[in-house]
Order: C-alpha cells, then sequence, then structure tokens
C-alpha cells in the first residue's frame, strides 16, 4: 500500500524559509512531484523530481526560491522553500507519479498536505 506522509509546514514570516518532507512508503516512483492549492484556487504545480536522474522541474512562480530534493536512503523528497511570499500561502501536497505534457499532472498518489502561511 503507497502512503505518502507529509510533515514541514507552519507560519512563517515574508522572506522566510521553510522546509517541506514526504516520506514515500510501499514502493519508488520514476516522478515525485510538490502541487500547491490556495484558497479559491486550483491545485497547481510547484515542482517535480526524476527519481533517477536527479533531473528537476520548477513552476515559474517559484524558480530561484524553492528548491527539489530527495534522499533515496529514506525514500523521501524534501521541498526547501526560500524567500517565501504571502502568495505562497497554501496547502502544500505531496505527488508520486507526476507526469508531464502541455504542463504537469498529478499522479494516482497524493500525501495528506501541510499547510504553509506566509504572513507579510
Amino acid at each position: 500500500q503507497v502512503q505518502l506522509v507529509e510533515s514541514g509546514g507552519g507560519l512563517v514570516q515574508a522572506g522566510g524559509s521553510l522546509r517541506l518532507s514526504c516520506a514515500a512508503s510501499g514502493r519508488t516512483f520514476s516522478t515525485m512531484a510538490w502541487f500547491r492549492q490556495a484558497p479559491g484556487k486550483e491545485r497547481e504545480f510547484v515542482a517535480a523530481l526524476t527519481w533517477s536522474g536527479g533531473y528537476t522541474y520548477y513552476a515559474d512562480s517559484v524558480k530561484g526560491r524553492f528548491t527539489i530534493s530527495r534522499d533515496s536512503a529514506k525514500n523521501t523528497v524534501y521541498l526547501l522553500m526560500n524567500s517565501l511570499k504571502p502568495e505562497d500561502t497554501a496547502a502544500y501536497y505531496c505527488n508520486a507519479g507526476a507526469y508531464r505534457t502541455s504542463t504537469w499532472y498529478g499522479g494516482a498518489y497524493w500525501g495528506q498536505g501541510t499547510q504553509v502561511t506566509v504572513s507579510s
């Protein structure tokens, strides 16, 4: 049974940093990703990482501020978020199996979500 367990969300002031973690169990996936959803908005892609090659992809809105990485031994993916802005406030979801056509889509497995709130 696949489980994605997230941690690391919280309240931070603008300009601050947070690191989210997503521990996966049950199997490994070729691609892991983070999505986020703000109140009243659709869920949007944030970042993705290919497990074998370690290639990374970012939404334009977070490029240069967020870094996705992995610890293969722990089967865990991280999202380091620097220079946070109030518009980054959202529930952040870990996803396994994400894929890209013209844009990124989530795969079948989702974490429970972790709230990130950035105050101005």
